[in-house]
């Protein structure tokens, strides 16, 4: 069983090679972001409160993603997984590592796909012009980056300093091809 988290800034790619992996692991990928967009089809609630704060352009608080990732991760348990996007802040790896420890079960494998900010914007700046995306302008890129330095790094930076026999830092400027031949190389010495 693997279960396994990527880390890296927005546009590094770690949901398509999370998708890819996923995939050749047959294992599920949980996206916070999908994760949260299904919960708001539910009629409970938790769906309501979600729908106020995400509606209000608020994040969602670290209780409520810890208990909706939670649900998901029961289900998930003795099949394996893939987390992208989550955890993103200490709160949220505490509460992960505690509920991993209560249901005797652990992370086998993260991988940091890192890239540099100039080889992000070239990035984004090329998929907006190809797929007409919304959220593909560098103002948007640049604050949610500085996000990711201001949180979701520091708990990168907790795991590898904590679970360095597991964290594999990946070159996020090479080729999707480049990415996953490297993972996977990663995945088959273990």
């Amino acid at each position: 069983m693997n279960n396994i988290i990527f880390f890296g800034p927005p546009g590094a790619g770690k949901g398509t090679q999370a998708k890819i992996i996923s995939q050749y692991l047959n294992v599920s990928h949980l996206s916070t972001g999908d994760i949260l967009r299904k919960k708001l089809l539910d009629k409970d609630e938790l769906a309501d409160e979600l729908k106020l704060i995400m509606s209000s352009g608020n994040l969602v608080s670290d209780d409520i993603l810890n208990a909706i990732v939670s649900t998901r991760l029961k289900t998930e348990k003795n099949n394996g997984f893939i987390l992208d996007g989550y955890p993103r802040t200490i709160k949220q790896s505490e509460y992960l590592d505690n509920f991993l420890s209560q249901t005797s079960n652990s992370i086998n494998y993260i991988f940091n796909i890192q890239i540099n900010f100039e080889t992000l914007k070239q990035r984004i700046l090329k998929r907006s012009s190809e797929e007409f995306r919304e959220d593909d302008k560098v103002d948007i890129l640049e604050t949610r980056y500085n996000e990711y330095l201001n949180s979701t790094e520091k708990v990168s930076n907790f795991y590898k300093d904590n679970h360095s026999s597991i964290f594999h830092e990946i070159d996020g400027s090479q080729q999707i091809q480049e990415i996953t031949q490297q993972i996977k190389q990663i995945l088959k010495k273990s």
